[in-house]
């Protein structure tokens, strides 16, 4: 399967099938917060990163690891925790997304994205 890159829509039923085809309930994704993009369907967050970069110039400084429970509402559709996300240059000193309001927006950006 390979990687899409999400800049408008995905309704819950295509999340569903990306999971179907990987982990059964769950996608793991990286998240452009500047660019506010989404790539999803990776095998491992590392290779969605890979992807924003190579293909839209994204910047690390800007780029979260998530994962994406198609069948929950609300806080439990995004999970904070991946490798990607350890950037102590950053500021950012382990696998969730220390700063709220960069929570905030990575849910904010998720929530326009993903469609009922």
């Amino acid at each position: 399967m390979a990687i899409r890159i999400i800049k408008d829509r995905i309704s819950r039923k295509e999340l569903r099938e990306i999971a179907d085809e990987r982990f059964g309930d769950l996608v793991k994704a990286a998240i452009d917060i500047r660019q506010e993009i989404i790539a999803l369907g990776a095998e491992l967050h590392a290779d969605a990163q890979v992807e924003l970069i190579e293909k839209e110039e994204s910047s690390t400084e800007d780029i979260w690891g998530i994962n994406l429970y198609p069948a929950e509402k609300d806080d439990a559709l995004v999970e904070f925790d991946s490798m990607i996300n350890l950037k102590p240059a950053f500021g950012n000193r382990t696998r969730g997304v220390d700063d709220e309001s960069t929570r905030g927006k990575i849910r904010e950006i998720v929530n326009r994205i993903v469609t009922d």
